[in-house]
């Protein structure tokens, strides 16, 4: 029995002991400052080899998405059914993302995040974009070569949902380009399943560099905020994540959620990427029974805009901020910044760090004459935070998928399915 538990769980076991001991060396072996100048790099040598898993992750979601939304919508029985499903996901996403930021304000609401005083040192902020500027960038591009990058994540679902509902139009799944598409999506996931024999070790590479990296500033107030923020989230994840697949599949879902869910957080948690932990996502899902029409809709879309994690990030690091500059925070300022975390986290890319898109949304809103200071705290608030707001963004989208399986396919979609599977 216990061979027969070591023989299921090697990979996963890997990872997680690529992930310990990156930590170990990276404490052991820290890189050293002066004046904010890097003289000894120590374990960040090693992170080359976290970069070559992300990158080579990187270079496969973005054929991996457009297939396999594109070819979702494609081969779904109607226009009406891809709406309806497209709709309730939406709907899903905002939901959850209300309730993490909500549950992250009341909880730094009785526990400050600032103690005593900090002064951050001044830097140039980005330039801010208008909000037509920001819609457009977020959802557009102005060449299709554009399109084919990880940092166009958010306009390359846009083309790929339009390219999805044309070839509806021309006889959907009836048509070869549906089933090329689906063809495609399946050769594309082999190739993932031989990128991730590599995980360990760039697991190892990324964390040894993280943490030689960030960890003395994880001290004073910082510290403080970055262990709260930690806290919420992994009570978030143990709370809500099962009450999610509670709502979709009852006690039989919590047990699948349960038994799948590691590997996605794993792979979340290490490569800080919403896009890189979608093909965990699939295999947990289809392992799960939720069906392809929801995984390949819901996975990709929650990707950049299942934010949870970004949501309460959000909200930390304008209350972190409110603090810093020692300003009493209204309640309409509280509501407002609770608004602009749910907004903001919905069009955050997958990608480590989001961009300094929502950090940027914070800063020009509530501390316009303080920016040059603000956003690089935010900034480096959010490098903080990034694993487990990842983790809760990431892992949060296969969580969803029941409650969206829940409501298009009918409540006892998971009991026909396991009868189905026997």
């Amino acid at each position: 029995m216990k061979g027969h538990f070591f023989k299921n769980n090697a990979f996963l076991l890997l990872m997680l002991l690529g992930i310990v001991a990156g930590c170990v060396v990276g404490g052991l072996w820290p890189a050293v400052y002066e004046n904010d100048e890097m003289v000894q790099a120590g374990a960040t040598v090693l992170e080359p080899l976290g970069t070559v898993f992300i990158n080579l992750m990187f270079c496969i979601v973005v054929p991996m998405v457009f297939c396999s939304v594109c070819s979702a919508v494609a081969n779904l029985g109607s226009i009406k059914r891809a709406g309806k499903l497209l709709a309730m996901t939406v709907g899903v996403f905002l939901i959850t993302a209300t309730l993490a930021s909500l549950l992250m304000y009341a909880v730094i609401q009785g526990v400050p995040l600032i103690r005593g005083s900090y002064a951050p040192t001044e830097e140039t902020a980005a330039e801010g974009l208008s909000l037509g500027e920001l819609v457009v960038n977020f959802f557009t591009k102005p060449d299709f070569a554009e399109l084919l990058s990880r940092k166009a994540v958010l306009p390359l679902l846009v083309f790929a949902l339009l390219c999805g509902f044309g070839i509806q139009l021309a006889g959907g799944r009836q048509t070869k380009t549906a089933q090329l598409l689906e063809d495609l999506t399946g050769c594309i996931m082999k190739m993932v399943k031989i990128i991730s024999y590599y995980a360990p070790i760039g697991f190892f590479g990324f964390f040894a560099a993280l943490v030689a990296t960030y960890g003395p500033a994880l001290i004073g107030d910082y510290g403080r905020t970055v262990l709260i923020y930690y806290g919420v989230c992994f009570a978030y994840g143990l709370l809500f994540f099962p009450l999610y697949a509670w709502l979709g599949g009852g006690r039989e879902g919590v047990r699948l959620f349960f038994r799948h869910i590691f590997r996605p957080a794993a792979v979340s948690f290490g490569t800080c990427s919403s896009v890189a932990t979608i093909p965990a996502n699939m295999e947990a899902t289809r392992a799960s029974g939720i069906s392809r029409e929801v995984s390949d809709i819901v996975l990709p879309l929650g990707a950049t805009m299942h934010m949870d994690g970004s949501a309460m990030a959000s909200v930390v690091k304008a209350v972190f901020l409110f603090g810093l500059f020692g300003r009493e925070m209204t309640f309409g300022q509280g509501v407002l910044i609770i608004a602009v975390a749910v907004i903001s986290s919905v069009a955050v890319s997958g990608i480590p760090g989001g961009g300094g898109t929502g950090e940027l949304v914070i800063c020009t809103l509530f501390f316009p004459d303080q920016l040059a200071v603000a956003y690089p705290v935010a900034i480096a608030l959010g490098n903080l935070v990034d694993p487990p707001a990842t983790m809760i963004n990431a892992a949060g989208d296969y969580a969803i998928s029941f409650v969206v399986e829940r409501f298009t396919g009918g409540k006892d979609w998971l009991r026909k399915r396991l009868q189905m599977e026997r």
